[in-house]
């Protein structure tokens, strides 16, 4: 099987070309679901997290509240790297299983959605990898209409990001996305033909 890996930036289309991708009836492997997963109510993740990171980032129905824990970690380095060594090995070990279970039913080609593919140093981990692209002054576009975000968060979170050139010089596949939504299913479209014929 053929594993791809699938990255872009904040505001660049990743999550559409996934859902384009999952429309084409290939799979796709989402990594921020499989954060979720090991973090829900009674989970081992979530547990070591309470452990290290106190109560207070607990909703009342004692669900993690990743709005409390993303505030606490964003701009500290050091509680960042320690939810990272919690929830990491955890995500990896199912990933693996989801890949194990999708070579099972015989899929030729799959998918895995991570937002931090190229910032975590996992190129080595797919066959292939794609980034979605989008100008910054498009990325800023979005973040300001669909996000409400105001121009110093646009900035932190475009800032906290690998640099494009090097996601750019790193990635087998690249996916403008500046344009339409039928272009972008074009682009799409012309990457995974490559993909399957590769």
């Amino acid at each position: 099987m053929k594993w791809v890996g699938l990255t872009g930036g904040i505001a660049t289309g990743k999550s559409t070309v996934a859902k384009l991708i999952r429309d084409l009836g290939l799979p796709v492997v989402d990594a921020d679901h499989l954060a979720r997963e090991v973090t829900k109510p009674g989970s081992v993740g979530l547990k070591k997290i309470v452990e290290e990171f106190g109560l207070s980032v607990l909703t009342p129905r004692g669900e993690l509240d990743r709005e409390k824990l993303g505030v606490e970690i964003f701009n500290n380095e050091q509680k960042r790297l320690r939810l990272e060594n919690i929830l990491h090995p955890l995500i990896r070990e199912l990933r693996a299983v989801e890949r194990r279970n999708l070579e099972k039913q015989g899929c030729e080609l799959a998918f895995y959605d991570v937002p931090l593919l190229f910032e975590k140093n996992m190129d080595d981990e797919f066959d292939a990898t794609i980034l979605v692209y989008a100008s910054q002054s498009e990325q800023r576009s979005r973040l300001r209409d669909r996000n409400g975000m105001a121009e110093e968060q646009i900035e932190a979170r475009l800032r906290a990001q690998l640099s494009i050139d090097e996601k750019l010089k790193r990635a087998d596949y690249v996916i403008l996305n500046n344009g339409s939504l039928t272009q972008l299913k074009l682009n799409v479209q012309t990457v995974i033909g490559e993909l399957s014929s590769s």
